[in-house]
């Protein structure tokens, strides 16, 4: 735990910088990117990839909570308190799943403006 912590304290204090600085020099960042075989892409880009990638992880975990509470549902048996587990099950998948929609929704609609107007 103490690594992990100590590794996000350097990255943050010397990657994060020189990666902020490298993004606002376009001819520096493809003369450091492209021998070190990174990506050449607007960091904004990648900040909105990155995001979209996250909400979609997101929303396959809140669709498997849903197919879960379903298999418990149809194996319950008639078993009062197994039905009301599952149906608590569903509805929080389904409620997780509509903030996770909401939050792409407005993800993709607040990036698609910054990368308009900064472009």
């Amino acid at each position: 735990m103490k690594k992990a912590i100590v590794f996000l304290a350097i990255f943050s204090f010397v990657a994060l910088p020189l990666l902020a600085s490298a993004a606002t020099i376009e001819p520096g960042i493809n003369m450091l990117a492209t021998p070190l075989g990174m990506g050449t892409k607007d960091v904004r880009v990648t900040i909105a990839t990155i995001i979209n990638v996250a909400m979609g992880l997101l929303g396959i975990v809140a669709v498997l909570i849903i197919l879960m509470g379903g298999f418990k549902y149809m194996t319950a048996m008639g078993n009062e308190d197994a039905i009301k587990k599952a149906k608590q099950l569903i509805i929080a998948g389904v409620i997780g799943l509509v903030i996770i929609l909401t939050a792409y929704a407005i993800a993709t609609f607040v990036v698609g403006s910054i990368l308009n107007a900064t472009t």
